[in-house]
């Protein structure tokens, strides 16, 4: 359910607008990276993404049958803590098992099973068998994967893509306008040397496997970043078209 304004427990000082922003931002609940739908306070650079905005307070993870996850606001106990379907880092906003102990960010938990544009379909796995169109390894983190087992990636694997991408970017242009960052986000995020690599690899593969691979490449990048909409991907293909 989507709300213009909505009050919130993390920033109490002012009230939420809801916004969609083709800027990369940094969510203040889950300390994740994320781009389109989001609730704002302008005043005070706040930013949340929907699913941290607008919590479910517990779910349940196809995954893990035996698990109730319940939602929380920090990480529980003093250790360090990481998520259960990218492996990175908990530093914020959680769902947790406690019975478990398995954690896992708001925009992981919420992942699609299924991504389906009506060219390219890719089912979510916990563990597959085949190798990352990004690292070249085999098991890691949950996985895409296309319906022809073609075409394979780590969740980790786009986050850190991102998340290396954007960090270099944001720290470059830090002090330009809204209009000049949107401009020069054509380079963000950068596959091509992802997919060059694949083919290096895998000689007898056609180009076919690269322009496929990137179309399958942008809807992961979607559902990751929080927001899995067909004007999301496209808004990440272009950036990946003039990269």
């Amino acid at each position: 359910m989507k709300y213009n304004e909505i009050s919130h427990f993390s920033h109490p000082q002012h009230k939420l607008k809801f916004e969609y922003t083709e800027i990369p931002f940094n969510c203040d609940g889950c300390k994740e990276v994320g781009i389109g739908s989001c609730y704002k306070c302008s005043t005070c650079d706040f930013d949340l993404h929907m699913h941290c905005a607008i919590p479910t307070p517990s779910i349940f993870h196809p995954f893990y049958t035996k698990c109730s996850f319940q939602f929380l606001s920090r990480p529980p106990g003093d250790s360090p803590r990481f998520c259960n379907a990218c492996e990175k880092d908990i530093t914020g906003f959680v769902y947790h098992c406690k019975s478990c102990g398995f954690d896992l960010h708001p925009c992981c938990a919420k992942l699609p099973m299924v991504l389906d544009d009506g060219e390219v379909k890719l089912y979510l796995y916990r563990k597959v068998s085949s190798s990352c169109h990004r690292c070249g390894r085999k098991g890691r983190s949950w996985s895409y994967r296309s319906k022809c087992k073609e075409y394979n990636l780590h969740v980790a694997c786009v986050k850190e893509m991102l998340v290396e991408t954007w960090h270099e970017f944001l720290g470059s242009h830090g002090n330009k306008s809204n209009s000049s960052r949107k401009l020069e986000m054509t380079r963000i995020p950068s596959l091509k040397n992802t997919l060059q690599n694949h083919h290096r690899r895998s000689k007898g593969k056609v180009k076919k496997c690269c322009e496929m691979a990137g179309l399958a490449v942008q809807f992961v990048i979607s559902a990751v970043l929080g927001d899995p909409t067909t004007l999301i991907a496209g808004v990440i293909g272009n950036f990946m078209s003039r990269a």
